[in-house]
């Protein structure tokens, strides 16, 4: 009578005994390191295995719950109003960090802290004023320097008054034709949106640089930090553009009272002086550059009216540039 054929298992295979079978050990997942614990599951078969697999799995999930309970515990045994306090410290530091650095750095602007810093703007720069250009649509305010405004005048070397603002503006003008496209590299935003920059020539030359050096603006120490430092007092020692006489500061200029101009001594009758021109003025309606017949009318309209600064869209202080 032939055998019944043996099988084996493969290497590496484990068969689970049947029921009442007993092993010494288990290998594996399938060990209990309890007295009898092995033969405990064995006893049980199959069966037993599974319900140990079942007990040993709601163990470990028993034992994070605990884990997690005790961390939410911890948490919550930290007072609320201590949390607050944190919170409420971190911002005062984070506050006074900004008011004591605002002073060398230009004005603070919510895309300075958050977004991605723009390209370098390339193209030939139309010229605003001294100290701002525009290219392809974008004003650009060169970093750490101050030129005279639009309407600004100043004294030359015989005590006679002169449009320095004006001059300075074709000295830029002339500067930046000799050598184009201008490149300027961001720096920050300022409060007027306008894109705070680094400029140069195509041949390398430094556009702030060369305005203070010759005496069409000056030093900004309140945003250079100094950087053209140099270059004013060789300005100033050679008497050269705004140096030759007397001139305000452009940051003086723009903080003079609006309403200082004095009636004067003798007015021929039926001829109102600017403060009785002033006292007809209004805010309302609301009014454009086109709707406003003289500079001191404007200029009252920025002083004046909470629309005001719309007149004045490149923050120069001069309101409707092309009255004034």
């Amino acid at each position: 009578m032939p055998k019944a054929p043996v099988h084996r298992p493969s290497a590496g295979a484990f068969l689970l005994p049947e029921k009442g079978q007993l092993r010494r050990s288990l290998p594996g997942p399938w060990a209990d390191s309890t007295p009898g614990g092995n033969s405990r599951i064995l006893s049980a078969g199959t069966q037993g295995v599974d319900k140990y697999r079942y007990d040993n799995r709601s163990d470990q999930w028993r034992k994070r719950r605990g884990a997690q309970r005790a961390r939410a515990r911890l948490l919550g045994s930290i007072p609320k109003r201590l949390v607050l306090v944190t919170l409420v410290a971190m911002a005062a530091f984070a506050t006074q960090f900004i008011m004591q650095h605002s002073d060398g750095a230009p004005d603070l602007h919510v895309s300075n802290w958050i977004g991605r810093t723009p390209a370098p703007i390339v193209g030939v720069a139309s010229v605003i004023d001294g100290d701002t250009i525009e290219i392809h649509g974008r004003r650009i305010r060169f970093n750490g320097i101050d030129a005279p405004e639009s309407a600004q005048q100043c004294d030359d070397a015989k005590g006679f008054r002169y449009r320095c603002g004006a001059k300075a503006a074709a000295a830029l003008e002339g500067f930046l034709a000799a050598s184009r496209p201008v490149t300027c590299t961001f720096v920050a935003w300022d409060r007027y949106n306008r894109f705070v920059s680094d400029c140069r020539r195509a041949d390398g030359a430094s556009v702030a640089a060369w305005m203070v050096e010759h005496g069409q603006a000056l030093d900004w120490p309140k945003y250079s930090q100094s950087a053209y430092a140099a270059q004013q007092a060789k300005a100033e020692a050679a008497k050269v553009g705004v140096w030759v006489g007397k001139f305000q500061a452009p940051w003086e200029w723009r903080a003079r009272p609006v309403d200082n101009v004095l009636p004067a001594v003798s007015q021929p009758r039926g001829v109102m002086s600017r403060q009785q021109v002033a006292q007809t003025y209004s805010c309302q309606p609301r009014r454009k550059c086109s709707q406003i017949s003289s500079c001191d009318e404007a200029q009252w309209y920025l002083g004046n009216c909470p629309w005001g600064g719309k007149l004045d869209r490149d923050g120069d202080g001069v309101a409707c540039e092309t009255l004034c």
